[in-house]
């Protein structure tokens, strides 16, 4: 694992949290942190970024050492070029174009929750590695502070549903 990543995941997402286990198995260096998408970190990152939290339902955020910002199928072979091999070999898939690849990502990111579940607790890393997390509240705690500071608001009666509405409606969401 490139030295300093800062992976920022969704702690309630069942395939997210086994990644994240995944990963910590099978890097070459234990060098990369990891940041709940829900806590204030996470959220700050995010906002850093360019990204609204929705966007975190879709993606995860891997910020490299200089500081820039990769997302969805770029931020996953950023890290699988740091783990051992024969995992490192997957990133050649690469030079697959980015919107095939992403397109793929994108499949599996919205029905996430439907084919692997969603967490009923908070993620606990393994406690020889918790120094690396930035924990949070589960998103749910933070949709519903965010809803008490925010109050109901009724959408214009003419209004499109835009892609951010849609992605926080019931429909399952990506990481």
């Amino acid at each position: 694992m490139p030295a300093g990543l800062t992976i920022v995941f969704d702690t309630d997402c069942v395939l997210c949290a086994g990644w994240v286990h995944f990963v910590l198995r099978h890097e070459r260096a234990g060098h990369a942190r990891f940041v709940s998408a829900w806590s204030g970190e996470g959220q700050a990152l995010a906002a850093r970024h360019g990204l609204a939290p929705e966007e975190l339902d879709r993606t995860f955020l891997v910020i490299t050492t200089e500081g820039r910002a990769l997302l969805r199928s770029d931020a996953a072979f950023a890290i699988l070029r740091g783990l051992s091999a024969p995992w490192s070999w997957l990133s050649v898939l690469g030079w697959v174009p980015r919107p095939a690849r992403d397109g793929v990502y994108g499949i599996v990111a919205r029905n996430r929750y439907r084919w692997f579940g969603r967490r009923a607790q908070c993620f606990l890393p393994p406690a020889e590695e918790a120094y690396r997390f930035v924990s949070g509240p589960p998103r749910d705690a933070v949709n519903r502070a965010a809803a008490t500071r925010q109050g109901p608001r009724a959408p214009h009666p003419e209004a499109e549903p835009t892609p951010a509405a849609e992605s926080r409606s019931d429909r399952p969401r990506g990481p």
